[in-house]
């Protein structure tokens, strides 16, 4: 008997196997129960203990939600912790939302609008690795090993540190080395936690094989497939195995993140004492090497040998030329910190702020700004970059090479004029004595926002969407917004840990008191934007449940005006308008109101590096009204901002272990961590690479069974629901032509569109869809591609990309019938294989593949 396998895959709400089997508990507790038939604990296949091969239909359940959640284990803690790393995993994602991304990467050129904004995008996230690494400098070496020096604020760390108050360790920098060990041990231990992870880049698909009969010549009847030329990059047969580039990765953001932290102190250094000597001879190699260090890297994020997901290639010569001059680099600058004083100018103990200002403030060289010289202006410039860095990315994505010239001249416009500010240029006059280099970073970022007003680049073959609101997101700005919204997520973290630590050594200090341990004054800035943002967060909820109260207005009347409803009929109505006005709001309105809040954060954060680079800090005590509560903002901004990471991990925690945080948070995790780390090679892993070669190796497996196993299919429904709808396109994508023939996809609760096709183009977009769908039509014109969805789900649309989209009726009826006497319920987003015209496109599907669907033995082009 010819059979047919149903494959559930769930989504992000890691629905159990009973349920994705529609197993339900009988009165005595003798029901069904799923039984693993393929698999794992962590990710297996389920069927039915009472499923049978006689069976017309068998349903199997793919269970992969353990990867992110449910394990209920010590692990989970673990797990947890890379909720922290999502600023890394958002700058990962903004690589795959790239418009104009060929079908074959390996045509994809550096000077493309697509190569460049991978070019830009990898710099960003090369940053973003600098950012977490200054700020555990400035942890290490600011706080500690310069600014607290005495003994009660050393007492307040965990730890023996208080011999760090000796005389022997103030001296020189000897302590500044010892800070310095803080990044660095960190750096290795993401590494390896990195490294551990790239198991899942490692694996690839299982080719099925089995004794295929030959003819009496010896020529097998079976041929493989001749390659495709393919039309989406999720065919790409590496797409989800990339250890080797991974790995290279990976060392050039572990190398640029060490060089960054010795380049902190080995700064302060040069400016507080100019080398001569036996320091000369060891500073300037020194310097030298990280300079080629951070230059190399810049060079390499284009290079094909690290953009290429070419398997498990090896390193390579290049990646250990740069660990080596890493080490180097490092052995250097420890050595430079070492040496005791040049005779070049004042004994280096001179700068470090003296003991007893707390208690004494008049003391001498009790400064205001005890920080460590040269640190506070580093990480504004930081900050400035990535902005400008950001409308880069914006900018080449949405109208190509062409619209870098502003941003390139924002780049140029800051240094050039902060130079000609502060030390003059020759040829040109002095600068306005008035005129700061805080005051440049406005026309610096409007010139590089005016490349996002050119026309937006179209695609060679013009398609129309598939839909209303299924255009670009974001005006083709969508790389730059991700990654704009994961770098104030970096940010804050580190303005938070920034804050933290500096309050906790300063905690007995008076409030209108001098401090003893100060933050950068980007921290300070970075408090005042955390409290504006989050107030104008608020108000863009308001404007959302004003949204959603209209949307349900309308709906009410729409569904009210049926003739002849009861007052019982009525009530749902109400009910049933809640979700389709939720329905409306998240593919109507959503994105156009994260592009607002964007828009508004832009604007802010650019308010904020100019008040970081202008140097001032508003004082409590100021007798202008303004100063004080622009303080006292920034106070409680910072103030929040220090339990920030605590708050991410306990809600990455109950993400992980409770079900309901899950379906409401969840969904923003996995879509950041279904992307492979193409981009930032220390974001959390990516669950897709385990899941989809699974499911490519089971369905393909049973495909190529013989005829007579016990185990064959002669036909697969890839069932896909939400996210998992996402996964098996990803799959169909990765299948031989030879078994797509003898597979039928269904989705529901579907996101490719309104979500994925207007974030992703280039995988989702109209043109890939419809390639989707071509792909999947068999020879006599069917396209095996049903999609269900229903107006009461907030998170499933129709595709409208040549399958047939079925609508589903939600509730089924406004009041009980057949004897029931509670109300059919709104399933929403859930329940789909329990509806009537979800049953009846199976059994005709089913019907289909068992008698029309060609044999693998017949060539079928």
């Amino acid at each position: 008997m010819e059979r047919v396998l149903e494959l559930r895959v769930h989504g992000v709400s890691n629905t159990p196997p009973d349920q994705l089997l529609g197993l339900t508990a009988g009165a005595n507790g003798d029901s069904a129960q799923p039984a693993l038939v393929a698999g794992g604990q962590v990710t297996g296949f389920y069927r039915s203990s009472t499923a049978g091969r006689d069976d017309p239909i068998t349903v199997e359940a793919y269970s992969w939600g353990q990867l992110t959640s449910g394990a209920r284990t010590r692990r989970d803690v673990e797990r947890a912790l890379w909720t922290l790393m999502l600023p890394f995993a958002l700058a990962n994602v903004a690589l795959h939302a790239r418009a104009g991304i060929p079908p074959d990467p390996d045509q994809e050129r550096w000077a493309s609008r697509s190569g460049i904004t991978a070019w830009l995008i990898r710099l960003f996230c090369l940053s973003l690795t600098c950012t977490l690494v200054l700020t555990l400098t400035g942890v290490g070496v600011d706080l500690i090993g310069w600014q607290c020096v005495e003994a009660d604020c050393l007492g307040r760390l965990p730890g023996p540190w208080e011999f760090l108050g000796d005389s022997w360790w103030r001296e020189d920098t000897r302590a500044l080395a010892l800070g310095l060990l803080l990044p660095l041990l960190v750096l290795a231990a993401i590494g390896l936690v990195a490294f551990r992870t790239y198991q899942y880049e490692a694996q690839m698909p299982a080719d099925p094989h089995h004794h295929a009969p030959a003819r009496e010549g010896g020529e097998p009847v079976e041929r493989p497939d001749p390659r495709e030329p393919p039309q989406n990059p999720l065919q790409d047969p590496t797409f989800w195995n990339g250890e080797g580039q991974l790995r290279r990765a990976a060392v050039l953001h572990l190398c640029t993140g060490a060089v960054s932290a010795a380049a902190v102190p080995v700064t302060a250094v040069l400016i507080m004492d100019p080398p001569h000597g036996v320091r000369a001879a060891v500073a300037w190699p020194t310097v030298a090497l990280l300079a080629v260090v951070v230059m190399i890297a810049v060079v390499a994020v284009a290079r094909p040998w690290l953009s290429r997901r070419q398997g498990a290639t090896p390193l390579g010569r290049w990646s250990a030329a740069v660990a080596t001059l890493t080490a180097l680099a490092l052995i250097g600058s420890f050595a430079l910190l070492l040496l005791p004083d040049g005779a070049a100018g004042q004994p280096l103990s001179t700068y470090r702020p003296p003991a007893g200002c707390a208690a004494q403030p008049d003391t001498a060289g009790c400064h205001a700004d005890r920080s460590l010289p040269g640190y506070d202006t580093a990480i504004a410039w930081l900050i400035a970059y990535q902005v400008l860095l950001l409308l880069a990315i914006a900018a080449a994505n949405r109208s190509g090479r062409r619209a870098l010239a502003g941003p390139a001249a924002g780049m140029l416009l800051l240094p050039l004029g902060a130079a000609w500010i502060e030390r003059g240029l020759p040829a040109l006059p002095a600068a306005p004595d008035e005129l700061r280099t805080w005051m440049l970073v406005g026309p610096a970022v409007a010139l590089a926002t005016a490349g996002l007003f050119l026309p937006r680049l179209r695609p060679a073959v013009p398609t129309q969407p598939l839909g209303a609101y299924t255009d670009l997101a974001w005006r083709g700005c969508a790389p730059a917004v991700i990654a704009g919204f994961g770098w104030m997520m970096a940010v804050a973290y580190c303005a938070g840990l920034l804050y933290w630590v500096s309050d906790r050594l300063d905690g007995s200090a008076e409030p209108s008191g001098p401090s003893r341990v100060v933050p950068p004054l980007a921290v300070f800035w970075a408090g005042l934007a955390c409290a504006v943002g989050l107030a104008a967060l608020i108000g863009l909820l308001i404007r959302a449940v004003v949204l959603l109260h209209r949307l349900r207005r309308v709906e009410y009347a729409r569904l009210a005006a049926t003739p002849g409803l009861s007052a019982h009929d009525l009530r749902r109505c109400r009910d049933v308008s809640t979700y389709r006005a939720l329905h409306r709001l998240v593919g109507e309105h959503a994105v156009r109101l994260l592009g607002c809040y964007a828009a508004f954060c832009a604007i802010l954060v650019t308010l904020c590096c100019a008040a970081a680079l202008s140097g001032e800090r508003p004082s409590p005590l100021s007798p202008s009204g303004w100063q004080t509560a622009i303080h006292w903002t920034a106070e409680r901004g910072d103030t929040v901002l220090g339990w920030l990471p605590v708050v991410m991990a306990a809600l990455g925690l109950l993400v992980y272990r409770t079900d309901s945080v899950r379906r409401s948070v969840g969904v923003i995790w996995d879509v950041c961590t279904f992307w492979p780390r193409a981009a930032h090679p220390l974001a959390p892993p990516s669950y897709a690479e385990r899941a989809v070669p699974e499911l490519q190796t089971r369905v393909a497996g049973l495909l190529a069974l013989p005829p007579h196993h016990n185990d064959r299919m002669d036909g697969v429904i890839l069932s896909g629901h939400s996210q998992g709808t996402v996964i098996c396109a990803a799959v169909l994508l990765q299948l031989p032509r030879r078994w797509r023939l003898r597979t039928w996809f269904f989705s529901y609760g579907c996101q490719l569109t309104r979500l994925y096709g207007r974030v992703f183009p280039s995988y989702f977009g109209p043109e890939r869809l419809r390639a989707l769908a071509g792909a999947l039509t068999w020879p006599g014109g069917h396209v095996a591609w049903t999609n269900f969805w229903r107006d009461t789900d907030p998170l499933g649309w129709q595709v409208s990309a040549g399958q047939r989209d079925v609508p589903v009726a939600d509730p089924e009826a406004l009041h009980p019938s057949g004897g029931e006497v509670a109300d059919p319920p709104i399933r929403s987003h859930s329940g789909y294989p329990e509806a009537v015209q979800f049953t009846r496109e199976r059994a005709v599907v089913a019907r289909l593949l068992r008698r029309t669907v060609p044999s693998p033995r017949q060539r079928t082009g």
